[in-house]
């Protein structure tokens, strides 16, 4: 993967029982359940790396990861470009990640990998 590269797609739910069900029957997805210190969460085989974790986020919302060279950069230009930090950087498995957003690009996750 190259910086820009989108390289993780994830659902927030508040029910991710719910959500896992619905794609499930409508589009055959299949999930798998997996440990994420202690929040329930879902890894889907849908071609790319994907999942669904529930954090109580109504309504839900898919937030698409792309991958940056440098987080620290990355997260202060989103600012400047007028998006609102919702998760300042902060380090998780396999690297470390913020989240912006604003009425114009909706959701989006800047990933700085390990």
């Amino acid at each position: 993967m190259t910086a820009g590269d989108l390289v993780h797609l994830e659902l927030h739910t508040d029910d991710v029982e719910g959500a896992q069900d619905f794609y499930r029957s409508l589009l055959g997805w299949q999930v798998r359940a997996r440990s994420d210190g202690g929040r329930a969460y879902r890894s889907l085989d849908i071609g790319l790396s994907a999942g669904m974790v529930g954090c109580g986020a109504t309504p839900a919302v898919w937030i698409p990861y792309v991958e940056v060279d440098d987080l620290a950069a990355a997260t202060r230009c989103a600012v400047a470009l007028g998006a609102e930090l919702t998760l300042a950087p902060r380090s998780g498995p396999g690297g470390r990640r913020s989240v912006v957003r604003s009425l114009v690009l909706g959701n989006l996750a800047l990933w700085e990998p390990a």
